[in-house]
C-alpha cells in the first residue's frame, strides 16, 4: 500500500519541480543573458603584458591602490566598435583610469583600430595568447571589469558597454567605491 501511495505522489512531485523551474525562468528579475562570474569579490589575476607602443609592461601593480576599469577588446570584434563611443565618452567624463587589453589580437591591428576610432585607454596591454583573458574568466570580447583599491574585481559587464549600463550600474558602483 505505501509503494502505491509513493507512486501516486511521484507525478505531483515532478509537477512541483517543473513548476518551480518555470516560475524561476519566467520571473521578471531573471536575465538568461547574465553570465555569472566566479571572480566577483576575488583578487584580480596577476599579469604582466607587453604594451601597445612598447612603453614597458602593463602589470597588476600599475593599478594598485586605485579604482580602475579594464576593458578587453579586439580589432576584429564588431561589438567592440559598437561600444567604443561609450568608452571614449567615459574616458572624457571620468577620472577613473581605463586600461585596455587587446585580446587575441595582432599589435598592428589593435593600433590601427585605436588610431581610427580614438584611444580612450590610459595604456593597452597585449594579450595575444588569451591567457590573461582566461585568468579573468573572459567568455568573449568585449568585457569590462571594475577593480577596487584593494585589487578585487567588483563588477563585470559582458558585451558592449552602453550609456545605460554606465549610468545605472557603473557610475553608482564607482561612487560607492569612492572613485574620484
Amino acid at each position: 500500500m505505501t509503494f502505491r501511495r509513493a507512486l501516486f505522489l511521484l507525478p505531483l512531485l515532478l509537477f512541483l519541480v517543473l513548476a518551480a523551474y518555470f516560475w524561476r525562468g519566467l520571473s521578471p528579475d531573471y536575465d538568461p543573458q547574465t553570465l555569472p562570474s566566479a571572480m566577483i569579490d576575488k583578487p584580480e589575476p596577476v599579469f604582466s603584458l607587453a604594451t601597445l607602443g612598447n612603453s614597458g609592461n602593463l602589470t597588476t601593480d600599475d593599478m594598485k591602490g586605485q579604482v580602475v576599469l579594464i576593458n578587453f577588446f579586439a580589432s576584429w570584434c564588431v561589438p567592440c566598435r559598437e561600444e567604443h563611443a561609450t568608452l571614449m565618452q567615459f574616458a572624457r567624463d571620468n577620472a577613473v583610469p581605463l586600461y585596455g587589453i587587446a585580446y587575441k589580437d595582432k599589435p598592428a591591428d589593435a593600433a590601427k583600430f585605436l588610431q581610427s576610432l580614438g584611444d580612450p585607454y590610459k595604456r593597452v596591454g597585449l594579450d595575444e595568447t588569451g591567457r590573461t583573458g582566461i585568468d579573468f574568466g573572459v567568455y568573449g570580447v568585449p568585457e569590462t571589469y571594475a577593480i577596487d583599491r584593494q585589487g578585487r574585481i567588483r563588477w563585470r559587464h559582458v558585451g558592449p558597454l552602453d550609456a545605460n549600463a554606465v549610468a545605472k550600474e557603473l557610475n553608482p558602483l564607482l561612487r560607492e567605491l569612492g572613485a574620484s
